[in-house]
C-alpha cells in the first residue's frame, strides 16, 4: 500500500468514527463483523456527503472568517496650509502615488521670507548688544569699585538675551527648512489604489460637502477624503499562534460559504500583525480552548469575486492545497470502491427498495496523493453507498440510522479498518495530519510527528493517544479511561455505544481472562459517576431524537445548529 492511498484510507476511518455524528464509536464497530443474516442492516450514506469535490479539503487549515466592507484609507492635509487645488473628483479612481491636492505655494513662500526676516532681524540685535557689551567693558575698566559690579551685570545681561536670541535664530531656520522642503512637495498623494470617496471641501470650515452632506466629526478632524480599494467587499480572517505558518502574503485559500456549496478562490493580501482582542466574538464562536484564549492575528483576502456572498456572512477560509488534479462531479475515496476482476463496484441501495447491491461503476481520473477517484458512470449525488464491510452481500437491508440496532456489532480491531500498514504507512507519520488537517475532527485535534495525538470531544473529556496505540480520556471533573496499546483497559471503560465509565479511585477494573479484556461496570454505575453532561442541554433536543434522524435530516439539523 502506499503511503499517499494509507493516508486516504486513515482519513476516511476517521471520518467515520468522527464525522458521522454522536454513535460514531459505536458506528466505527459495527464494520468489519465477518458474517451475517437476515436481519442484518448495512448503513449507507448519501453519495452528497462523501463526495470529495463538496467537501473541505481534510489537509488544509480552516479560519472563521467574515465579509467585511473593502479597505477604505483617510486621506488627511495640513489644515495650516492653503489647499490650492483639488486634482480628483468624488468616485475618481486613482493608483497609489497619484496626485491628490496641491498647495498654495505663494503662501509658503511669504512664510519662508518673513521667518528670513525674523532672522536677520535677530542677528542685528545680537550684533547690537555685542556692540553694547564692548562699551561696557572699556568703561568697566575706568570705574570706581562701586560702578564695576553695575557693569558687570548689565554685561551678564546683555550676554544672557544673545544666548536667547541664538537659539531662536536655530528655531527659525529649522521652521525655514521644513517650509522649502514643504513647498517642493507641495501635494498629497494617494496611499493605495483605490476610488475617491466623501471628498470635502476645505474651505467650507467643516460644513456640508460638494454633495450637501455634513460628514465633518470630531474624529475625522484634518481628512478632506477616504480613498475605498477596488472591489466592494473583501474577507476578513482570525489566525493564532498555533496556525500561523499557513497564513502569509500572497497565500491562495479558498472561501467556502457555512450553509451550502458556494465557494470562491482568493488571495491573502493583508497582515495585522497587532493582535486582536480576545473577547471578540464576530466570527461566532464561543469556545474557551487553547486556540480562543491564544493571541488572534487578523488578516485580509480579496476574492476573486463574493457572488453568492453578503455583507457580514460568516464564511470558512481554507489553504488552498493548488491540486495538480482539477476535480468535478462525483468524486470519491478509493476505500469505498471494490474489485470484481477487471471491474470496480460499490455497495449501494437499490433506486426502488431500501435494500443493498453491488453497483458496477466507471472509474476516471485518481488523485493518489488526495486518495480519491472520478466516478463517471453508475452514482448519482441523491444515491446511497456503504462503506465495505466483510458481512455485506446483496440483499440485506440498508438504513440511514448509525445506530440501528440491526447493524453488526464488531470488537474493535477485529475487521480491517485500521491495520497496520494505515499507521505505519500514511496514518500519523513524517507529519502526515497536522494541527488542523483533521477536517471533520474537532478544532483542537493535535496530532505529533510521532503518532500521538490529543483532542476534547464535545463533552468537554480530553483524550491522549499515545505513540504505541495506548489512550487516555480524562472527564472534566477527574475520571480516567485508559486503554493499553492491546485495547486493554486499565482504568474505567467504554461500552458498545462508545460511552465512557470513568474511573475516579485509581483501581484497575477486573479482567476478563476469556475475552481478554477489562469487563465493563453497569451502565447504572457509570451514569452515576460521569459528568452530568446533557445532550439536550447542548443541543435542544435528544440523543433519541438525534439518532433517530435520516443522514439527510442529521446533515440539515447541524447545518442550522452551527450557522
Amino acid at each position: 500500500m502506499s503511503k499517499a492511498s494509507s493516508v486516504g484510507k486513515a482519513v476516511v476511518t476517521l471520518l467515520i468514527i468522527g464525522g458521522v455524528g454522536f454513535g460514531g464509536w459505536k458506528l466505527y464497530k459495527n464494520y468489519g463483523s465477518p458474517e451475517s443474516n437476515s436481519s442484518d442492516k448495512v448503513y449507507v450514506q448519501k453519495v452528497s456527503n462523501v463526495n470529495t469535490v463538496t467537501g473541505s479539503d481534510l489537509f488544509a487549515n480552516s479560519f472563521p472568517g467574515v465579509v467585511v466592507a473593502q479597505k477604505s484609507v483617510d486621506v488627511k492635509y495640513d489644515s495650516t496650509k492653503t489647499v490650492k487645488d483639488i486634482l480628483v473628483a468624488e468616485g475618481d479612481a486613482v493608483k497609489k502615488g497619484d496626485k491628490l491636492l496641491t498647495y498654495d505655494t505663494e503662501a509658503i513662500q511669504i512664510e519662508i521670507d518673513t521667518a528670513k526676516l525674523d532672522v536677520e532681524r535677530t542677528q542685528n540685535e545680537i550684533e547690537t548688544n555685542n556692540q553694547q557689551i564692548k562699551q561696557y567693558e572699556e568703561e568697566k575698566k575706568k570705574a570706581s569699585e562701586d560702578q564695576v559690579v553695575s557693569y558687570t551685570n548689565q554685561i551678564l545681561q546683555l550676554q544672557s538675551d544673545n544666548a536667547r536670541k541664538e537659539y531662536d535664530i536655530k528655531a527659525k531656520n529649522v521652521e525655514i527648512t521644513k517650509l522649502e522642503s514643504s513647498k517642493k512637495n507641495a501635494y498629497v498623494v494617494a496611499p493605495i489604489d483605490g476610488t475617491v470617496k466623501d471628498l470635502k471641501d476645505p474651505s467650507s470650515n467643516g460644513g456640508a460637502d460638494d454633495y450637501g452632506y455634513d460628514r465633518y466629526g470630531s474624529g475625522d478632524e484634518g481628512v478632506i477624503m477616504k480613498i475605498s480599494a477596488e472591489g466592494d467587499y473583501r474577507v476578513k480572517g482570525v489566525f493564532n499562534e498555533q496556525n500561523s505558518n499557513a497564513i502569509y502574503k500572497d497565500a491562495e485559500v479558498i472561501l467556502r460559504s457555512r450553509t451550502d456549496d458556494t465557494s470562491v478562490s482568493g488571495v491573502v493580501s493583508e497582515i495585522d500583525t497587532s493582535p486582536q482582542e480576545n473577547n471578540d466574538d464576530m466570527y461566532g464562536y464561543g469556545e474557551s480552548d487553547e486556540q480562543s484564549t491564544s493571541s488572534k492575528y487578523a488578516f485580509y483576502v480579496e476574492p476573486e469575486s463574493l457572488e453568492g456572498f453578503k455583507l457580514g456572512q460568516h464564511i470558512l477560509i481554507d489553504t488552498d492545497r493548488s491540486d495538480d488534479v482539477e476535480k468535478t462531479g462525483i468524486w470519491l475515496y478509493t476505500n469505498f470502491i471494490l474489485k470484481d476482476g477487471n471491474k470496480s463496484y460499490v455497495w449501494a441501495k437499490k433506486s426502488d427498495k431500501d435494500v443493498i447491491e453491488k453497483r458496477y461503476i466507471k472509474i476516471g481520473k485518481e488523485d493518489t496523493e488526495y486518495g480519491d477517484c472520478e466516478i463517471l458512470e453508475g452514482l448519482s449525488t441523491d444515491d446511497y453507498i456503504a462503506y465495505p464491510a466483510d458481512y455485506i452481500k446483496e440483499g440485506l437491508k440498508t438504513t440511514t440510522n448509525s445506530s440501528d440496532k440491526d447493524i453488526p456489532e464488531n470488537d474493535l480491531g477485529d475487521g480491517d479498518m485500521m491495520d497496520e500498514d494505515m499507521m505505519d504507512e500514511g496514518m500519523m507519520d513524517e507529519g502526515a495530519m497536522d494541527e488542523g488537517d483533521m477536517g471533520n475532527m474537532p478544532g483542537d485535534f493535535v496530532s505529533n510527528d510521532d503518532g500521538s495525538y490529543s483532542m476534547t470531544d464535545e463533552d468537554g473529556n480530553f483524550i491522549e493517544g499515545a505513540a504505541d496505540g495506548s489512550m487516555k480520556v480524562t472527564s472534566p471533573d477527574g475520571g480516567v479511561v485508559e486503554m493499553d496499546a492491546d485495547g486493554n483497559f486499565i482504568r474505567g471503560s467504554i461500552n458498545d455505544d462508545g460511552k465512557f465509565t470513568f474511573d475516579y479511585d485509581g483501581e484497575a477494573p477486573a479482567v476478563d481472562a476469556d475475552k481478554g479484556k477489562a469487563e465493563e461496570k453497569p451502565v447504572e454505575e457509570a451514569d452515576s459517576e460521569e459528568p452530568d453532561v446533557a445532550f439536550e442541554d447542548l443541543y435542544g433536543i435528544s440523543e433519541d431524537e438525534f439518532n433517530a434522524m435520516s443522514t439527510d435530516e442529521k446533515d440539515e439539523f447541524l447545518k442550522k445548529h452551527y450557522s
